[in-house]
């Protein structure tokens, strides 16, 4: 049971931190409010970081940003 849960979070996790960076993304080429960093790097601290990195590589978001690149992977 607590495998399941942990693995069931896992996934959660890191469909939402995909789908943030992608939210935040989209907002910064429309110039709209943002999500703030501190919100992306917590949610790639608490498990998303693959969720995270891979929409960086994907929509190439925050690739420039040295804490991003150094902290998402070391997440």
């Amino acid at each position: 049971m607590e495998k399941e849960f942990i693995i069931l979070y896992l996934v959660f996790i890191n469909v939402l931190s995909f789908v943030i960076f992608a939210v935040d993304k989209n907002r910064a080429k429309k110039n709209l409010w943002r999500i703030s960093e501190a919100m992306l790097l917590f949610l790639a601290f608490i498990g998303g970081a693959l969720g995270a990195f891979l929409s960086m590589l994907i929509f190439r978001h925050k690739t420039q940003k040295l804490k991003f690149t150094l902290l998402v992977p070391l997440f």
